[in-house]
């Protein structure tokens, strides 16, 4: 081989060297052509709103391939539902290129409840809008922190921050309504039970506010409350009056005390000290 090319001369081997670069220089050009589909193009079909597998049919039917490239969730659209299509329908492209879908999810992504206790219910609608979350009944409780989300819901039972939840979900807020019109005598809680007085200042719509106990309390619930603020009666032995949605501060240690006989523990019962009524919030009517 190598005498065939040695014995002919220098010129006659860069001619055939050339003319051979030639002859492959244009069958390459002239299969790019089938290599490409060069000329070969199709309308891209509408398949948003259909089915995926329905979709995948219509466009390998047209020459295309398909493939996912996103999934999402939409709540007013249909499982498996194709959303949007690239390329768009109608648009002219060459055959076998890849179309990509983006199908709407079966199922809704999960993530973790947010924490709005605290928050104004603006705020909270904010939040909850941003995180795909919808918001569902609110409901009324005295609270002097009007409308601050005192508590979150969801099926029904409270739900801790941090739970997960799927995404779209409806959640419920217990909003405070500031302090209430309903004013009344406070309430004698010293001797109680720390869990038994707050239930029932939880019902008149009373919030305990500091609890400080003594450093051998180990269960606060079983633990007596020997002192509370305010004071059921002021310094001349006159009713003092407290409104729904204001708190009350309790003093806990593990013996209970002993009561004041003097201390009267009916709500409506007159003062020890007669006087005449007003309209003064210290007074009574």
């Amino acid at each position: 081989m190598f005498k065939f090319i040695t014995h002919r001369p220098l010129w006659i081997n860069i001619l055939a060297g050339l003319a051979l670069a030639f002859g492959v220089f244009f069958l390459f050009l002239s299969s790019l052509k089938c290599l490409t589909g060069h000329g070969k193009a199709a309308v891209v079909p509408l398949v948003t709103g259909k089915k995926y597998e329905e979709a995948r049919k219509i466009l390998k039917k047209a020459g295309f391939d398909v493939d996912i490239q996103d999934s999402l969730y939409v709540d007013t659209a249909k499982p498996m539902t194709v959303l949007k299509q690239i390329p768009d329908a109608d648009e002219m492209v060459k055959t076998n290129r890849t179309i990509y879908l983006i199908i709407n999810r079966a199922v809704p992504p999960e993530m973790e409840m947010p924490n709005l206790v605290g928050y104004s219910f603006r705020n909270a609608e904010m939040v909850l809008k941003n995180m795909d979350l919808k918001i569902g009944d609110t409901t009324f409780k005295p609270d002097f922190a009007r409308n601050a989300v005192l508590e979150q819901w969801y099926k029904g039972q409270p739900i801790l921050p941090g739970t997960k939840i799927r995404k779209e979900s409806t959640i419920s807020l217990v909003l405070g309504d500031g302090v209430g019109k309903r004013e009344f005598v406070v309430p004698d809680i010293t001797g109680m039970a720390f869990c038994k007085a707050r239930e029932m200042l939880e019902e008149t719509g009373i919030i305990i506010g500091a609890v400080i106990a003594d450093p051998n309390v180990e269960d606060t619930c079983s633990a007596y409350i020997y002192k509370q603020n305010p004071e059921r009666f002021d310094d001349e032995k006159r009713f003092q009056r407290i409104r729904s949605g204001q708190t009350m501060d309790v003093w806990l240690q593990t013996d209970k005390p002993a009561r004041d006989s003097t201390q009267k523990t009916l709500p409506d019962e007159l003062p020890a000290k007669p006087r005449k009524p007003d309209t003064d919030e210290s007074g009574y009517n």
